[in-house]
């Protein structure tokens, strides 16, 4: 079964709030991140991760006239949340894939404290049957 996880962060002004944060912290936070990738790729558990730009850099396209991208700034400003980064996994049961998000979830953050951000955890669906 495959799950993706996406992390969360708050929305703020558009930019990343690691912005803000000591360099040791930021440092603390991707080594972090770093590690936690390699073990999942290590254990046969990671299909893929990326993290995001800031939503500041975000657009919404849209097929204007003729199909042409119509393109404009995004994310929606009313969004208290938005995607910062995700891993695709591959385990037998969802159990697993929550076991995952949760040690995602403790990232450090400033100070080192965990950021106990969260984490969406969603199936990732194969295609419906060719005869459906």
């Amino acid at each position: 079964m495959k799950f993706m996880l996406m992390m969360n962060a708050p929305r703020g002004n558009g930019d990343w709030g690691v912005v803000n944060w000591r360099p040791e912290d930021l440092k603390a936070h991707i080594e972090f991140m770093k590690r936690f990738g390699k073990q999942l790729s290590e254990s046969g558990e990671l299909v893929g991760a990326e993290g995001l730009a800031e939503p500041g850099q975000a657009r919404l396209v849209r097929a204007g006239k003729g199909g042409a991208p119509e393109v404009t700034d995004g994310p929606f400003p009313e969004a208290k949340e938005f995607l910062a980064g995700y891993w695709i996994v591959d385990v037998e049961r969802p159990e697993q894939a929550y076991a995952i998000a949760a040690r995602a979830s403790a990232a450090p953050g400033p100070g080192g404290a965990p950021l106990n951000m969260p984490i969406e955890v969603r199936e990732v669906m194969s295609a419906p049957p060719v005869d459906m």
